[in-house]
C-alpha cells in the first residue's frame, strides 16, 4: 500500500514535470539558430527561472580553426502561389525555412523552385529540419505530400532575413559550492521548433540548476546553454584557463520522450562520471545503453578533443538519429511528456548527490605495498570470513586511493561492504598511508 511519503513525491514528480513541459511550452514557437534574436529570447525566458549571465562574441573572432559566422536573423518567410495564396508559411511553422537562408525575394517557376525544397518521402507528412550555417544557400522545407501536389505554375518566393555581421550568443550559470572544482552541464540551444531536441534539455538543465540553487554544495556547478558546436568551440577557447578546474562534464540532450536511456561515455572512458552514471542507471533500470565515445554527436566531442580530453559524457534516451521524429515536425509538444522530463530530472539529481557524497583517498605510499604488519593492521593469524574481508578492504583501499576512484569505486569493483571499507580507510588515515582528499 502507498504510504503517505510515496504519495507526495508522486505528487510533487508530477508538478514538476508540468512545470518542465511548461517552459518547452513557452520556447517552442521560437525561431533559433546558432546566432540571433531567437537565442536571446530563450536566453530572456530562461533567466526568469535561473540567473544567467549572456555573453556575446563578435562576428570574425577567431576560435581555435573556427570563425563567428555572420549572425542571421529571420521576420517572414512564404511561397504564394499564382492565387496569391500562401502555401508555405514560416509563421505558422518556422521549420519551413532552411535554417541560416539567405534573403530571397523572386518569382520562379516551379524546376526553379524544386532545387531549394526539402522533404521526407519516406514520411510524406512530416516536415524536416534542415541547415545552411556554413555556406551560403536558402530554401523551404515542406511535407512530402506537398510536394507532390505542387502545379506547374509561377510562384513568388520570399525569405525576409539578415545575415551580416553581429555576435553570437550564449548563456552561462555558474553555482558556487565549497570549492571551485567544477561539475560542467552544456546544452544546446540553437534548435527552433523541436521539443525533445533539444527543449527537453534546456529545460531540464534549468530546473536542475533551479534545485541546487538551494543546496549547499561541494563542488561548483557551471551550466551552458551554447550553440551546438560553435557554442562549445567558442567557450573552450575563451575560457581554457577555467579547463583545469573541471572534474566531472554531462551534456544534456533528448530528454523529454518515452524510451530508455542512453550514457555516451567520455573519451577516457572510464572516467568517474562514466563509473558514476553507469552505477545510477544500473540501479535504477534493468534497461539502458552504455555507448562508448567515438567522435561525433553533440558537444561532448568538443570537451573531449584531444587537447583538452575532458570527463565529460553524454545523457540522452534514444541517441540521435535513432528514431524517425528526429530533426522533423514530429518532434512537436506531442513527443514529449511531463512525467518522462521530470524523470530525467530526479535522475541527474541522483547523479548529482552521489558526486557530492563521493570519499576518496590518496595514497600516501604508492609505491609497492606497504607493511601493513607493522602497523598493527595485517592479522597474522585469521580464519574467520570478516577479519580476511577487513584485510581485503585495506589492499583494495590501497590499490584503488589514486584520487580519481571513489569509495563506490572500490565498492564496485571489490564487491565488499562499504562499512568495512570506511573502517579499513579510516584506520589507513591513522597511519598515514592515505589522506583524504
Amino acid at each position: 500500500m502507498t504510504n503517505a511519503a510515496e504519495t507526495r513525491e508522486s505528487i510533487g514528480k508530477k508538478n514538476l514535470g508540468k512545470d518542465l513541459y511548461g517552459l518547452i511550452e513557452r520556447l517552442y514557437p521560437i525561431c533559433r539558430s546558432i546566432t540571433g534574436n531567437g537565442v536571446r529570447e530563450t536566453l530572456k525566458i530562461i533567466n526568469e527561472y535561473v540567473a544567467i549571465q549572456v555573453n556575446e562574441v563578435p562576428s570574425g573572432k577567431q576560435v581555435f580553426d573556427w570563425t563567428i559566422p555572420d549572425e542571421w536573423n529571420i521576420a517572414d518567410a512564404y511561397i504564394k502561389n499564382e492565387k496569391g495564396e500562401k502555401i508555405v508559411d514560416f509563421k505558422q511553422l518556422n521549420l519551413h525555412v532552411l535554417n541560416y537562408s539567405v534573403p530571397v525575394n523572386e518569382t520562379m517557376d516551379l524546376e526553379a523552385l524544386k532545387k531549394h525544397l526539402f522533404t521526407i518521402p519516406e514520411h510524406p507528412d512530416w516536415i524536416p529540419y534542415r541547415t545552411s550555417y556554413h555556406n551560403r544557400n536558402w530554401g523551404f522545407c515542406i511535407s512530402h505530400n506537398q510536394f507532390l501536389q505542387l502545379k506547374e505554375e509561377m510562384y513568388e518566393v520570399r525569405i525576409d532575413a539578415t545575415l551580416q555581421p553581429g555576435s553570437l550568443t550564449y548563456g552561462e550559470c555558474l553555482i558556487r559550492g565549497q570549492s571551485d572544482e567544477e561539475v560542467i552541464i552544456s546544452t544546446h540551444i540553437c534548435h527552433p521548433s523541436m521539443c525533445n531536441d533539444n527543449l527537453s534539455g534546456i529545460a531540464v538543465a534549468t530546473f536542475l540548476a533551479r534545485q541546487l540553487e538551494k543546496r549547499d554544495l561541494k563542488y561548483s556547478y557551471r551550466f551552458l546553454f551554447i550553440p551546438g558546436t560553435i557554442g562549445s568551440i567558442t567557450w573552450l577557447s575563451l575560457n581554457e584557463r577555467k579547463i583545469k578546474n573541471i572534474r566531472h562534464g554531462i551534456v544534456l540532450n533528448l530528454l523529454g520522450d518515452k524510451t530508455k536511456f542512453h550514457y555516451k561515455k567520455s573519451r577516457r572512458g572510464n572516467a568517474e562520471i562514466d563509473r558514476i552514471i553507469t552505477r545510477q542507471l544500473k540501479h535504477r533500470y534493468e534497461d539502458f545503453g552504455i555507448i562508448d565515445f567515438y567522435p561525433y554527436g553533440y558537444d561532448e566531442r568538443q570537451f573531449c578533443s584531444p587537447g583538452f580530453n575532458l570527463p565529460v559524457g553524454r545523457l540522452s534516451r534514444t541517441p540521435h538519429g535513432e528514431f524517425p521524429e528526429y530533426h522533423t515536425s514530429a518532434d512537436n509538444l506531442d513527443f514529449v511528456m511531463p512525467e518522462h522530463l521530470a524523470e530525467s530530472l530526479d535522475l541527474l539529481l541522483s547523479v548529482v548527490e552521489e558526486i557530492e557524497s563521493s570519499e576518496k583517498f590518496l595514497n600516501l605510499s604508492p609505491k609497492c605495498e606497504p607493511q601493513l604488519g607493522k602497523r598493527g593492521l595485517f592479522k597474522q593469524i585469521g580464519g574467520q570470513s570478516e577479519t580476511k574481508d577487513y584485510q581485503m578492504a585495506l589492499l583494495w583501499n590501497l590499490n584503488l586511493s589514486d584520487g580519481e576512484h571513489s569509495l563506490k569505486d572500490i565498492e564496485e569493483r571489490s564487491g565488499l561492504d562499504m562499512a568495512i571499507l570506511k573502517d579499513a580507510a579510516e584506520a589507513l588515515c591513522k597511519v598515514n598511508l592515505l589522506k583524504k582528499i
